[in-house]
């Protein structure tokens, strides 16, 4: 998997700055150098950078964004970066000037001047998330982003903060790894191969064959997947980080490898980005690595569903009828929406069998969501205000849009079936919160749940504040914090 860049934490050596190679890059703040490295890049640099912090084109920088210039007379550095960053930026405006050192990343790499800022660690985290590049699939040259150097005056200090942020860039980092692979890369053994190796970092996983699921009764799983040569599979990871029997915390995710529609076949156009169909799996997966990595102090358990959709003599049609575990027969109306079916199964499962105190689902669910929201928000669906409160808060804080959706007895009305329990598609209207009505069936009534719509922010068509276009890995930071600030244990 990819890696975040590599980066140290060095005390701040003002000697060093003629000669620091690839990129040196200054937090700025006004129109004047002030900081004791700035004077000494103006004195290298003849005066250059009193010049640039003087101009209309530094007047017009934003929080956050940078200006560059070019080959500096002085330095053997290939450009000198001015980022705009005040002393008392936010976390998130500190992320974002990272990111502008990240995306402006090159073979040389980079010598950071954090000096005495206090956002330092936030810095560091922006910079690694930016960086990220996926390459595994491309022949040719391909580039090699040189190591970093983050100058401060508490070096020691900044990268313990920081050592929490890499473990969730990490994590973040396999989550978009996942979402931009090939479905002919990405099958279902090969996903499950890559979460059960995850035990080296601590992680308990489990992998249910579908003998297993059989057993079980997951005959809405099963259906989705009986058209395809990849078997279908259930992985459970858990983290027993809190106290020993404590309740977990439940996270499920649809792990559809290639969603093609089914017999329900969708259009051509764009289908190849149904690769992505996995994208709750995938941030599910990256939460529970974040955790490990970070040794948190809590019990987190992550379940995904992995099938594949596809059209084959032996694939579900539309019309058929299937028993969920939980005992509720479906009309499959629609064979294109399957990541419900697996849904439904999964979640009973884990009701079933750990008891958790909150449950929280995520899936590229549906098209009626970009309808509604865009790009810019994930769709939230909940049945306890403060769980999806705390949720919203920690997405805000992490920078990750969220937005509740509303739900209601008339939009769950219309679920029913002429000849089943209920049916598994209700048309486009309302088709989001339908969607959601339809696994709220699946969720016990005294049971703490979030559904988290991901379809319009898995992945993006054009780069984003700390992702490059594709992947973004949403989800993982919002639902770190979560755990962090509400279901950790003192230390």
């Amino acid at each position: 998997m990819n890696q975040p860049v590599a980066l140290t934490f060095t005390a701040t050596d003002l000697d060093r700055l003629a000669s620091a190679p690839g990129l040196v890059a200054l937090l700025a703040e006004g129109d004047a150098p002030s900081s004791p490295a700035a004077r000494r890049l103006d004195r290298l640099t003849r005066g250059m950078l009193t010049r640039a912090l003087s101009s209309a084109d530094w007047a017009r920088v934003k929080t956050g964004d940078s200006l560059t210039l070019a080959y500096p007379a002085g330095l053997a550095a290939e450009a000198l970066m001015l980022v705009k960053l005040p002393r008392k930026a936010t976390a998130l405006e500190a992320r974002k000037a990272g990111a502008a050192i990240g995306r402006a990343l090159g073979n040389g790499g980079a010598h950071v001047l954090a000096e005495t800022h206090p956002q330092a660690a936030e810095i560091s985290f922006g910079l690694a998330m930016r960086a990220y590049d996926f390459t595994p699939h491309k022949s040719g040259e391909k580039k090699h982003l040189g190591p970093v150097a983050l100058a401060c005056a508490r070096p020691e200090a900044v990268a313990a903060a920081a050592a929490p942020l890499a473990a969730l860039s990490e994590g973040v980092f396999f989550t978009r790894d996942l979402v931009n692979e090939p479905a002919n890369v990405l099958t279902t053994e090969d996903f499950a191969a890559r979460l059960a190796a995850m035990h080296e970092l601590g992680l308990e996983v489990e992998i249910l064959e579908e003998a297993d699921l059989k057993k079980l009764g997951m005959r809405a799983l099963l259906g989705v997947g009986q058209g395809s040569e990849s078997p279908s599979k259930v992985v459970v990871m858990q983290w027993k980080g809190g106290k020993a029997g404590e309740a977990p915390l439940a996270l499920v995710g649809k792990g559809v490898v290639f969603d093609t529609g089914g017999i329900s076949i969708k259009p051509a156009g764009g289908m190849e980005e149904m690769t992505m169909d996995m994208g709750g799996a995938a941030v599910v997966a990256g939460v529970m690595r974040s955790l490990a990595l970070r040794k948190a102090r809590a019990n987190v358990v992550g379940l995904v569903g992995l099938v594949e959709n596809m059209p084959d003599g032996k694939a579900q049609r539309p019309g058929d009828v299937v028993r969920s575990m939980k005992g509720d027969t479906i009309e499959v109306i629609n064979t294109d929406a399957e990541g419900r079916l697996v849904l439904a199964d999964v979640l009973w499962y884990t009701q079933e069998r750990f008891k958790p105190k909150g449950m929280i689902d995520l899936a590229t669910l549906t098209g009626a969501i970009i309808v509604a929201l865009g790009h810019e928000n994930t769709g939230v669906f909940s049945n306890d205000d403060a769980l999806c409160n705390a949720f919203l808060a920690a997405a805000k804080s992490e920078g990750e849009g969220a937005w509740r959706m509303p739900m209601g007895d008339g939009y769950d009305a219309k679920l029913k079936s002429r000849v089943a329990d209920i049916v598994n598609s209700c048309g486009r209207d309302g088709g989001a919160i339908t969607a959601a009505h339809f696994l709220r069936r699946f969720v016990k009534d005294d049971m703490p749940w979030i559904h988290l719509d991901i379809a319009g922010t898995a992945l993006l068509k054009s780069e984003s504040t700390l992702a490059p276009k594709g992947a973004t890995g949403w989800g993982v930071m919002a639902l770190n914090r979560l755990i962090r600030d509400h279901f950790e244990g003192k230390a």
